[in-house]
């Protein structure tokens, strides 16, 4: 193994801080290679960019909100994260759950980590067209109204670009497949990138 020093512009170590993603099997891999999946391209990104922030993910297959609040402190306390990136919800409106059951364990995640002082990103879902407008517009709203009233910056749909393309998915239907991966990580990035700090601490290798 070949070791080498690691150093801060302007510091003589370098505190990677953490970037937490909270979700579910979207956000977990499901059936892919883990090194495939989003959110380790996400840790690829930010190693390519210099920028020091390690990428726990703590996102579990069929989790939903009220499973996701059950976990948060406790997730919390293990990570204590800068960033944390709430991607939960779609179980619940694959489940058919009370929108307002929703809202309201979202928020109290989101509580959860502004207490703890980290900054929330909020990940928004969208339901197949068969399970009825009327539920499906009132979920997809709960993610607006929700980022509109604690300031949240938003990522609209993480499916976004290729949520109605059946050949982007798995042979399920639900998880996206490898060739999407990227794209879910564009739609990400585009609202992260912001808020990483200018001074964010850039690794220096040398051999």
């Amino acid at each position: 193994m070949v070791l080498c020093a690691v150093f801060t512009l302007g510091a003589q170590q370098a505190i990677a801080r953490t970037l937490l993603v909270y979700g579910d099997s979207l956000s977990a891999g499901y059936g892919l290679p883990q090194d495939t999946a989003w959110v380790s391209l996400l840790a690829e990104r930010l190693k390519q960019e210099r920028i020091d922030y390690t990428v726990a993910n703590a996102s579990i297959s069929g989790e939903t909100t009220f499973g996701g609040l059950q976990r948060i402190n406790a997730t919390l306390v293990r990570h204590k994260p800068a960033i944390v990136l709430v991607a939960l919800g779609a179980n619940d409106g694959l489940r058919g759950q009370s929108v307002e059951a929703i809202r309201n364990n979202l928020e109290a995640i989101i509580d959860a980590c502004r207490k703890s002082k980290s900054q929330v990103v909020l990940i928004g879902m969208r339901l197949p067209p068969n399970y009825g407008s009327a539920y499906a517009d009132k979920f997809h709203a709960v993610y607006l109204e929700i980022a509109k009233r604690h300031k949240l910056p938003l990522v609209p749909f993480l499916l976004q670009g290729f949520g109605d393309k059946p050949e982007w998915f798995q042979p399920d239907g639900i998880h996206p497949a490898i060739r999407a991966q990227p794209v879910m990580l564009e739609t990400v990035w585009k609202t992260l990138a912001p808020l990483l700090p200018p001074d964010a601490p850039k690794s220096v290798r040398q051999p």
